[in-house]
Formats: structure tokens, sequence, C-alpha cells
């Protein structure tokens, strides 16, 4: 144990750190990281099991920051351990930096989650520590049963709404390798948390059936006591609710406190502010960015142990490996993020099926075929189905992680973003299902996924007004819209930061199921039908699909018109060819599942489907923005422009213009 002298010392070093790095940059939080810095000292200084040698190690302990903004805090702390330079700390901010202002997932660095919108970041490690239980029944390697995933949330994150999924969830499942702390300092940026909630944080969690343990957050013997206390609990989460204070140790320009004050949540501390907290906490203003001897001390030691500590666990899966060898080579496929070996030739489809079936029966030949998938649905696994998964398997409950189903209950956001945690813990391929009007809810997630660059495979039924009696709040039009923008948004690698896929039947929804697998780079999106949908022609090569736009079966040379669409439209353009081939004209029927995807290909390949200069015609059961980038400004889109109304779907078709005639009327007049 070390001494109480050290651990605070250590406190106060990380505190001058944190506070250095955004006096440096005149921009940041310094408050809530100097609040913090008693907790995460002795969090890795004594608890957090890693390697030091093998950043990637896979049953690592991981550490979740949820409040982005604290990340000077968690910078600072990972200095101490040798994964930041001094140098880096003080580029916080800065064009280039590794030190950017809400930390950026980069696990050889130490930091295992983006975080930067409250709330998700702890939802994340939910999602990790299901991913944990999950594999060590999957696999029986005893690291992942040792596994402890922490989480640090702040009072913003606590009001965000996504606490009471996540909050539901790990209490029901009974996740007791997931530890949390909250900083419960009671200070936000604008406001004091007494005149925004009175809710009894403790009573709500221990309602959802959490173990819940109350500090003073800026002791070094309570947190570890606590710590000691959450580690030995085997039935439920633990929430420890430190009481902390803002600004720790900070001191106004007249050498009065400045601790628990907003004015230190959002800004630097500025002028002799900063000089007298610098010298308060046993700084030097002028040089404060400094490693004390006995803080490097103590991490050398902590150093030493956990190369024994890794050594260990690293010898008792060497012994499961040995004795289970086909399992452990199973677990590094797994964990090397490759795309699973899938019988898709050998899938068989249901001719004129609605794709949200078709979707169904891959999912079960994946369920089949994929051990280490996980699949979600929230509370609509019968009707988005995705129970063609849960057929083949069970539900995850509460001490029974042997199944594949994770049934999230009514809350989009937290799924997806429980999904997200399981792909950050690497290991396992997750995928979750709703309707597609809700993807709304789950939207934060979805960009933060395609920020991170995670192969989340998102299932999105009910695709369009089609969804009929249920009336326009279920009714889908700008949702593809939104979505599609994410394939034009590039990420950081400069791909298209999500794959999104709307099939047009039965057979194409196998072929973009395969590419959503295929694709380990980034989110992929599903959008599926509820309702059937007529088969292309005979002969249509549906592997061409993988281009993202081809050419569809009984098309003519040299076409007067050509036609696009996506999903469902596609067959109206079927039918609407044949009235147009009556009165002698030509057409091509281009399917467009991915938009995104056939931008990336050959100028050449884009060229030879949809020729420049020619005459295009659009349908799109969404906004006509959908088709607008495939159309051209000569060309003609049949869209919705409005909300959907309430009536059976084939009413809608009729009433909304989405009919052979009307594609006949329409393609007539553009001739």
């Amino acid at each position: 144990m070390n001494s109480k002298q050290v651990m605070n010392h250590a406190a106060d070093n990380i505190r001058i750190l944190a506070a250095s790095m955004v006096e440096k940059a005149k921009s940041g939080h310094p408050g809530g990281a100097m609040g913090g810095a008693d907790f995460i000292n002795v969090l890795y200084s004594e608890f957090l099991q890693y390697d030091p040698q093998n950043p990637k190690w896979e049953g690592r302990d991981r550490f979740f920051l949820d409040p982005g903004h604290m990340s000077p805090m968690l910078y600072s702390q990972l200095a101490l351990i040798g994964k930041f330079t001094l140098e880096e700390l003080q580029q916080l901010r800065q064009w280039g930096s590794p030190t950017p202002g809400h930390p950026e997932v980069d696990v050889m660095r130490g930091i295992e989650n983006t975080s930067g919108p409250l709330g998700q970041g702890h939802t994340f490690a939910v999602g990790a520590a299901i991913a944990a239980k999950f594999l060590a029944a999957r696999t029986g390697n005893p690291t992942f049963a040792k596994e402890t995933i922490y989480a640090y949330i702040s009072d913003g994150g606590i009001q965000e709404e996504i606490s009471q999924g996540s909050g539901r969830i790990a209490g029901c499942l009974g996740l007791d390798n997931l530890i949390m702390f909250y900083d419960s300092n009671e200070i936000q940026l604008s406001t004091e948390t007494k005149d925004v909630t009175t809710e009894d944080t403790a009573m709500k969690y221990r309602a959802w059936g959490w173990n819940v343990i109350e500090i003073n957050g800026n002791d070094c013997e309570e947190i570890r006591t606590a710590l000691t206390a959450a580690k030995a609990e085997s039935k439920r989460p633990t929430l420890i609710i430190g009481k902390c204070i803002m600004g720790k140790g900070a001191r106004k320009a007249d050498n009065t406190s400045y601790e628990h004050n907003c004015k230190t949540h959002g800004a630097p501390l500025g002028g002799d502010a900063y000089k007298n907290t610098i010298l308060n906490l046993g700084g030097d203003p002028e040089n404060p960015f400094v490693i004390f001897d006995d803080v490097k001390e103590l991490y050398a030691k902590r150093a030493e142990e956990l190369k024994s500590i890794a050594a260990a666990r690293h010898e008792e899966e060497a012994a499961w490996a040995a004795a289970n060898p086909e399992k452990a080579a199973q677990l590094k496929e797994w964990f090397s993020g490759a795309a699973p070996k899938v019988d898709w030739a050998h899938i068989q489809q249901k001719a004129n099926d609605a794709t949200r079936n078709a979707s169904a029966t891959v999912l079960g030949a994946l369920a089949q075929q994929v051990p280490n998938m996980i699949c979600a649905s929230a509370d609509l696994s019968n009707s988005d189905k995705t129970d063609g998964f849960l057929k083949q398997t069970h539900a995850f409950t509460n001490g029974d992680f042997s199944g594949a189903f994770f049934q999230a209950g009514v809350a989009e956001l937290t799924m997806a973003c429980c999904c997200i945690g399981m792909a950050l813990h690497g290991g396992v391929i997750a995928a979750c299902g709703t309707f597609f009007v809700f993807s709304d809810y789950m939207k934060p997630a979805v960009r933060m996924a395609a920020l991170m660059q995670l192969p989340v495979k998102f299932i999105w039924t009910h695709d369009a007004f089609r969804v009929g009696e249920d009336g326009p709040t279920h009714e889908p039009v700008e949702q593809e819209a939104q979505i599609r923008l994410m394939e034009k948004l590039k990420n950081h690698h400069g791909k298209n930061s999500m794959l999104v896929l709307r099939p047009a039947d039965a057979e194409e929804t196998t072929v973009c199921w395969k590419l959503a697998m295929e694709n380990t780079d980034t989110p992929s999106a599903l959008i599926l039908s509820r309702q059937n949908i007529n088969m292309l022609p005979e002969g249509t090569d549906y592997a061409q699909a993988a281009k993202g736009a081809y050419i569809v079966a009984g098309s003519d040379e040299n076409p007067d018109v050509i036609m696009v669409a996506s999903g469902s439209e596609v067959s109206t353009l079927v039918a609407g060819a044949e009235l147009l081939h009556k009165d002698g004209i030509k057409t091509r029927i281009v399917s467009v599942p991915s938009e995104g995807l056939f931008r990336s290909q050959s100028k050449e390949y884009q060229e030879s489907i949809i020729p420049t200069g020619a005459k295009v015609f659009g349908l799109t059961a969404g906004l006509p923005v959908n088709l607008l980038g495939l159309v051209g400004a000569n060309g003609k889109i049949w869209g919705l422009e409005s909300f959907g109304f309430s009536a059976p779907y084939k009413v809608l078709d009729e009433k909304l213009g989405f009919t052979a005639e009307n594609v006949y009327k329409q393609v007539k007049e553009m001739l």
C-alpha cells in the first residue's frame, strides 16, 4: 500500500499538469480534471491491470472516460505511465497534436474510447463489460472472467437521458465486472447541479440493482477501500459516488479559494490565479511540466508490479490455449478484426419477400456460422426480424452470457452505444436493429461509430412511408437523406465514414449483408422494407451490387432514359419500364444500394452505368435529394417532400405516385 503522502503528491502532480495544459492552450477545462485527479491516480497506481509491453492485450482492464472535456486529467495520468511525453501535454488542442480537446481512441496510447457527447462514454463501458462476459462464456478463457471495466462519469453524464438505459441494462444483467466512478462535484458549466436536479442518485442506481458506495472522492484511502470492495462484488455493477471538489487546490488572483466554482469548469484559471494555484499545489509556475521524483518512483514500482501480474495472467492464458488449441486460434482470429468466413452461396432466399425477412434469413445463417457475433434489438426483434438470429441462440440474462442476443429494451441510443462498446472491447462483431424512423434516436452514436471507425452493423427496417397504417410518426422520409450524408462524410483516413445499403429485393439483401460483414473499417447500415418486394428480372447479376450501383437485367442497349432507385422503388421502375416499352421507349434500370460505394468505383465504371449527359429519372420514397447526386441537374426525381400519411401502403403508393403508371407518366414528360 502506497503512503497517503505520495498518493496526494501524485494527485497534485496531475492537477498541476492538467491546469498547465489548459493554461498553455488558452482553452479547455481545468476544474473537473483537478477534482478527479485523486481517483484516477489510485486507479492507475494500484488497481488497473494492463500489460506495459502489450497495450492491446485482450484481457486487460479497460478505462472508459465519459466526460471527454476532462481530457487533461487523462493525458496527465497517461504521462505518468509513459504513454505521453511532457512535450505532448504542452500541445493540448493544437493542430496535429496527439492531445486533442476531447480524447480520441488510441489503444496504444491507453485511450480506450473517443468521448465527447456526455453519456456515451460510460455506455460504451457497459457494452465492453457485456463483451467480456460473452467472451468468457463462449471461450472459457479465464482472462476474460478476470477483466474489469472501469468507467468515469460526471454530473452531466448522469443527467443525460442515456444514463437511464445504461444503468438499467447494467443492473438488469448483473454486470459485476463493471465499476463506475461518479465524480459528484456539484458544479456544471453554467450552474450548480442543485439548480437543475434534486434526485437521489444513489437511490436511483440501487433501484436498478447496482452496488452503490459513497465516499469522499478526494481521499485516496476511501477511494482505495471503495475500489477494493467493488472488485470483491460478485453479483452487481458498482457505482462509487465520490464527492469531489471542482478545481481542487485552485486559488484566485488574491490567493483566496477558487474551489467549487463554475468558472473553473470550462476556462483557463488565468494570470495570477494560475500562478497561485500551481504554487499552492507545490509546483513551479515557470516550469510546471514536471513529474516529481517520488511520483516517478511510484509509477516505476507499479510498472514492475504490472509485469508480474501480466506474466501470471499470460501463463494462465497459455495453459488454456494449450488445452484448447482450436478455441485459441479462433480467439486470435476474432481479435484480428478480420471478416468472418460465411457460406454465402448456400443462403436460400424466398422469392418476392420483404427485405426485412430476407435479412432474417441471413441473420439465421450468421448466428450459426459467426460464433463471435452479438445481435441486439430495441424490443423489436420479432418485427425488425433480428429474431432470425435469436431463433438460433438465446438472449443474455443475469448470470448467463452463453447466448449471443442482447435484448436492450426500448432504448435505441443506449443499445447502439452498447454495441459500440462491444466493438471497442474487441473480439466480437456487433449488430443492432430497430425501425428506421428511430434511427433519429441513434444518430449521435452512429456518428461516434463512424468517427472511431468501428464496424458496427445497424439494421433498420420499416424503411419508408409503406409502414402504412402506423402513420407519419413511424414513416421515415428524411432519415435516408440524413444517413446517406454519412457516406459522403470522410473519416480521418479519407474513406467514406459509413457504408449505407438499401437492397432492392431478397437476393440483393444477401449481397448487401455480405458487403456489411466484409466491411471491417467503418460502420454499415442496412435499410430494409416491411412490405414484400417483387424480385428483379431473372438474369440480374446481384454480385454487381458490390459496386454500389449496377444495371438490372432486361435493360436496353442505348437507352432513351436511365432510371435509378434503391430499395423497393427499383421494382416499381421495372413495372414502369414495361409500360414504356409498349411505347417503344428503351430503358436502363440501375439499382443503387449504395451511392457512396458507387462513387468509390473508377470513373470509367461510373460512366458506364450512368453516362454524363444521359436523361436520368430517379424514384425515391424519401426526399428527392437522396438521388440528386446520381440524377443531376438535368434529370428528374420523383420523391416524397412531406411527412407520410396513415393508410394501407398500397393506398399510399397510389396517392403519392409510387406506381408504374406514374413512372410512365413522369418519364414521358421528360422525353
